[in-house]
């Protein structure tokens, strides 16, 4: 597996982010994957993870699918579904994938599974490539 690109200050996958997450995410057979423990820091309600952080989760995990294609791009939307609660100290396991290339849109699948085996989150997104500026400023940002 290989490790894919990140920029150090993300809030998700930068490993100098004091408040983030650190994150590494890895490609495999063009699948990006990653694991979490889910730190107390990020609870919605006593014990549960916020589902903002899933939707993180779940947005970087697919646009890491996008970059593993060595294509800059930024989110237009995302849609999540919550499955199940997700607990302090559980062990999620992360995948998201490009579904579909349409000119300049790139439409990408997720999904969050615990370290029980059950599916806890769904994600589907859609991706624009970015425009030669904004490829300058995310270039800049890319390690």
């Amino acid at each position: 597996m290989k490790e894919i690109l990140k920029y150090k200050n993300c809030f998700v996958c930068g490993d100098e982010n004091r408040c983030g997450l650190k994150v590494k995410f890895f490609e495999e057979k063009k699948v990006a994957k990653a694991e979490y423990v889910v730190d107390q820091r990020f609870e919605g309600y006593k014990n549960v993870l916020h589902g903002g952080i899933i939707s993180t989760l779940l947005d970087e995990v697919m646009i890491k699918a996008v970059l593993a294609k060595d294509l800059l791009a930024v989110t237009a939307q995302i849609e999540v579904k919550f499955k199940k609660p997700v607990m302090v100290g559980e062990k999620l396991f992360m995948e998201g994938r490009v579904k579909e290339k349409k000119g300049r849109i790139f439409l990408a699948e997720g999904k969050i599974i615990n370290q029980d085996g059950v599916l806890v989150a769904l994600g589907s997104a859609k991706y624009v490539a970015a425009t030669e500026k904004m490829k300058e400023l995310l270039e800049g940002s890319l390690k």
